[in-house]
C-alpha cells in the first residue's frame, strides 16, 4: 500500500498503475481488500489499475469474488491524455516504467 501512494504522490500526472502480481501465490480476504483499497486510492487520483502477471490462484479468486473487472476496469474522468505511466511490483520488489498495455495474465 505504502508503495503505491508513494507511486501516486511521486506522479501527480500518472495514467496508469502497473502492480506486478507474479509473486502473489496466495490471497486471502486481507489480500483482496488491500487490492480493493489500492483501486480505491487510484480510482480517486484518476489513474487506472492494471494487474499484470496473474497467477492462475488471483485470477481465480479475482473471478469468483466477481472483484477482476472492478479492480481493473478503465478510471472514469481520466481526461489528460498526456499523463505518464508506472509499473510497481509489492513493495520491497522494485519499480519501474512502462507503455501502457492490456492485463497480462501470464
Amino acid at each position: 500500500m505504502t508503495t503505491v501512494s508513494g507511486k501516486l504522490a511521486a506522479h501527480p500526472r500518472l495514467h496508469d498503475l502497473h502492480l506486478h502480481c507474479g509473486g502473489l501465490d496466495v490471497v486471502d480476504s486481507l489480500g483482496l481488500s488491500v487490492l480493493l483499497m489500492i483501486r480505491r486510492r487510484t480510482s480517486e487520483a484518476g489513474v487506472r489499475l492494471h494487474l499484470d502477471a496473474r497467477s492462475a490462484k488471483l485470477e481465480r479468486l479475482l473471478t469468483v469474488t466477481g472483484t477482476l473487472e472492478h479492480l481493473t476496469a478503465p478510471t472514469r474522468g481520466v481526461a489528460d491524455s498526456a499523463r505518464g505511466t508506472a509499473k510497481t511490483s509489492l513493495p520491497g520488489r522494485g519499480t519501474s516504467a512502462r507503455p501502457t498495455g492490456p492485463d497480462s495474465t501470464t
